[in-house]
């Protein structure tokens, strides 16, 4: 069951963002596409706030991925974007890391498809001519379709 939702602010869409951190486990990978702009990083700043990360995330883009700890569960924020080739991935231990004890949020998931995990929950950030943002959400597996029940 895929979801939409709009949002008419940054503090809107950071809701909907704590509202998913409550349900979220241990190597849940949440994939975030959009333009430029569309809210991605304010969308991971709300997941942060619902884990309970004391640091507020920015953009990753000259990093690749932070590490944010200390909330309820790790947060591990990529961004594809500066990437050039898939095999890129395997430098940054992308694979073993959505695998792993935290929460992967990956900005420009759709760069490299055959990197995105069966199970995730993919999000779509579109912006409206007056600027309101529509968020899809599209559960993969039984676990991200409950998240999106829960929510919706």
């Amino acid at each position: 069951m895929s979801l939409e939702l709009e949002s008419a602010s940054v503090e809107q869409t950071q809701e909907i963002a704590q509202q998913i951190a409550r349900l979220v486990e241990p190597g849940d990978v949440i994939l975030l596409n959009g333009d430029l702009g569309a809210g991605k990083t304010h969308f991971t700043q709300g997941l942060a706030a619902g884990l309970e990360t004391p640091a507020v995330p920015t953009s990753p883009t000259f990093n690749i991925m932070f590490v944010y700890e200390g909330g309820r569960l790790p947060l591990y924020h990529f961004d594809l974007y500066r990437l050039e080739d898939a095999d890129e991935l395997e430098d940054i231990d992308y694979y073993g890391t959505i695998e792993g004890d935290g929460v992967s949020v990956v900005e420009w998931a759709d760069k490299f498809e055959d990197a995105q995990p069966d199970e995730c929950l993919a999000i779509t950030i579109r912006i409206l001519p007056d600027q309101t943002r529509v968020l899809s959400l599209e559960p993969y597996g039984g676990h991200f379709e409950d998240i999106v029940a829960a929510i919706a």
